[in-house]
């Protein structure tokens, strides 16, 4: 125990030099930006940085010039950083969450009109008679057309399923994300019943088809497989292929769906607990044209394409690591048109107005091996 007691002494001391040495850098890098501010000169140098790197990989040698890099690359990543605040201060999506932080009023509305998919009796008005009190709802028939009727001005508010706790994300609206612009302004965890519906008077050993949206049905494939006789239909809307079932009055079809539809549309319950996890929900995200945060925001969701190359992702993770920032999703899709080129999204739990928090933000945005960065909303999960 002596020995690992004198060791740990060694390297306490060897720590206490590694901070002073990196206080006393940032301080030069603090000169270099009051110079290359006067000399108009770029923050990054993609060249001086390689030569950095290759520099302390020789140093360190072969058994750790992976470690020596991987710590340069941070520091380096602060280094430029310091450069960028003090050459062109902080950045506009810094401060414009600053200012919406501000002028956002204290409580989220109770009333509003809100585009919403599917039908009444959808689960994504369910969610939508939870974030608002009194909500208007205009129903469109698919999630684009959510997606437009909001970036258009026809709707202030959209909801959309963005997760669910068994099926995974929906992956049609992180696709429409890119395309559209939006904010997140609250968001609210949904817990799911499914249940077996049919028309009056059917039973369900006679049942052949079963119509659902597609991640009802992945929800329900135990109960499915209990049935090898029915076939599933995929629909866009659990409550639309209710409405469906209703109108066509197939003795031999049934839907899955919410207990709600049965008595909107004059369905029987044939079947109950039918999902394969006790505890499903589905994740919905309120979406605005415009930003805002409400004081009680602890949500925040970003979306970045990363440069194609080795680290890059590791590289962003650290930095959330760093500040302490709680990742709650990581969620990656392809680029259109690009082929091996992700976009990532991610949400962690933060303040809005938490300064490290902000710094990070102001990194990220301004870091130029993050080749597209968007700032999605801070809001509220219930």
């Amino acid at each position: 125990m002596e020995d690992l007691k004198e060791i740990r002494k060694e390297i306490d001391s060897i720590d206490e030099d590694l901070v002073k040495l990196l206080k006393r850098r940032l301080e030069i890098v603090e000169e270099v930006a009051a110079i290359k501010k006067e000399t108009s000169a770029a923050v990054y140098d993609p060249g001086r940085e390689r030569a950095i790197l290759g520099k302390v990989s020789d140093i360190a040698g072969p058994g750790y010039e992976k470690d020596a890099r991987l710590l340069f690359s941070t520091i380096l990543a602060m280094s430029r950083t310091r450069q960028r605040s003090i050459m062109h201060g902080e950045p506009e999506i810094v401060k414009r969450i600053r200012e919406v932080c501000e002028t956002t009023p204290a409580h989220f509305p109770s009333r509003a009109v809100v585009a919403c998919p599917g039908v009444e009796g959808g689960y994504a008005q369910q969610a939508c008679s939870r974030l608002f009190t009194l909500p208007t709802i205009l129903f469109f028939s698919g999630f684009d057309n959510v997606f437009d009727a909001v970036e258009k001005g026809l709707c202030p508010y959209g909801i959309l399923p963005v997760e669910n706790s068994a099926a995974g994300s929906v992956a049609a609206v992180y696709d429409l994300m890119d395309k559209h612009s939006f904010y997140i302004v609250k968001a609210l965890r949904l817990k799911v019943n499914h249940v077996l519906l049919g028309v009056r008077g059917a039973k369900l050993e006679n049942i052949k088809h079963v119509s659902s949206h597609p991640h009802a049905l992945a929800q329900c494939s135990q109960f499915i497989k209990k049935h090898p006789a029915i076939k599933t239909e995929p629909d866009t809307n659990t409550a639309l292929a209710a409405k469906k079932l209703a109108e066509s009055g197939r003795m031999d079809g049934a839907v899955i769906a919410s207990r709600a539809c049965a008595e909107l549309y004059g369905l029987e319950v044939l079947a109950e607990n039918i999902t394969d996890a006790a505890f499903n929900y589905t994740r919905f995200i309120c979406i605005a044209k415009k930003p805002e945060i409400y004081p009680d925001a602890h949500k925040f969701s970003v979306m970045m394409s990363l440069s194609h190359q080795p680290g890059s992702l590791n590289g962003i993770l650290s930095r959330f690591a760093a500040v302490g920032v709680n990742l709650t999703k990581l969620e990656s899709r392809p680029v259109p048109g690009l082929d091996f080129e992700f976009r990532f999204t991610f949400d962690f739990e933060a303040r809005a107005r938490d300064e490290s928090v902000l710094k990070l933000i102001a990194e990220l945005a301004d870091d130029p091996q993050i080749e597209h960065f968007t700032f999605l909303g801070a809001y509220e999960e219930a």
